[in-house]
């Protein structure tokens, strides 16, 4: 469910620093041991990434800096209220599109620059009194399913969306102003209305009316807000889909959970790694469902997910 851009950027060769010994990396499965060969995904994502996200890839591997330049790309086009355009040129914020540039920008560690500070304080400023979010209405002819204006599953998921990434910037002072003493950090007010919007949706199996990226965002959330019980009880919907899920889904479900400080022995987690050992390409990628050209991000995410 990746936001889809209308210009993606060129191709171009950058520097990208490669781990010093080859990684295969062992996920228990039952009797057998499932293996995600890490090396392949790293040279999948040299072979077929451009600059931004082979910067992507130096930045998740060895915490090398990107170059001004490939930073300047990633932050192209943001409006002038802070967040970004679903379609090149365009002068309506997307939440959407905006939570999709801070995954970029935070596999490049700039988070804490100005240009993903305005869109985080845009987030903030955008959520609405119930502590959710939705796409403006002028989006409502061009914006994809999940993300249509007056669609209840969609104002879910975006809210997930939203929360999930205020909740990061929340954890890192350079990202925001000076932290609160509340659990979320900088954006605590912001996050805990949110949470406290997340939790009122769960059905009482666990479930939620919503895209199924809406319950691994919640479950993060919900994570960091110490509601624990709440995000348990998506994590065990989580894991009987996981079996089947998609490739791509499976990628980001693990870098969502842990990103937030999830560990990695947490069975959630540990079904998700397997499932992605399963699914790895012959190439060295993983598929995305949104075409193959995100193959690369889903890529990266699972990179994310085995740090």
């Amino acid at each position: 469910m990746a936001c889809r851009l209308d210009a993606l950027r060129n191709p171009a060769d950058g520097p990208v620093h490669l781990p010093k010994e080859p990684r295969r990396i062992g996920v228990s499965a039952g009797s057998l041991a499932a293996v995600v060969d890490i090396d392949a995904a790293i040279g999948f994502v040299v072979a077929h990434g451009d600059a931004v996200e082979r910067a992507r890839l130096s930045w998740l591997r060895t915490g090398t800096p990107p170059p001004p330049a490939v930073l300047d790309s990633a932050e192209v086009g943001q409006t002038l209220g802070g967040g970004w355009p679903a379609t090149w040129g365009d002068e309506v914020a997307s939440v959407d599109a905006t939570c999709f540039r801070l995954t970029e920008l935070d596999d490049l560690g700039g988070l804490g620059r100005p240009a993903a500070r305005r869109a985080l304080d845009w987030l903030a400023a955008s959520q609405q009194r119930d502590g959710c979010w939705e796409e403006d209405a002028a989006l409502a002819d061009s914006a994809p399913e999940w993300a249509r204006p007056g669609s209840p599953e969609a104002r879910l998921y975006l809210t997930a969306n939203a929360a999930f990434w205020l909740t990061v910037a929340g954890l890192d002072a350079r990202a925001a102003g000076p932290l609160d003493h509340r659990v979320g950090g900088a954006y605590a007010g912001v996050v805990q209305a949110a949470g406290q919007a997340l939790a009122a949706q769960l059905r009482p199996d666990g479930s939620w009316p919503s895209f199924l990226a809406a319950g691994w965002l919640s479950a993060a959330v919900l994570h960091r807000q110490q509601m624990f019980y709440e995000s348990a009880r998506i994590k065990a919907v989580l894991a009987e889909r996981i079996p089947q899920a998609a490739p791509a889904d499976a990628a980001w479900l693990a870098s969502t959970l842990r990103r937030v400080g999830v560990d990695e022995q947490e069975w959630t987690l540990v079904a998700a790694r397997r499932r992605l050992a399963e699914t790895q390409r012959t190439d060295g990628g993983w598929s995305s469902d949104d075409g193959h050209q995100f193959d690369v991000h889903a890529t990266l995410a699972v990179i994310r997910a085995f740090r």
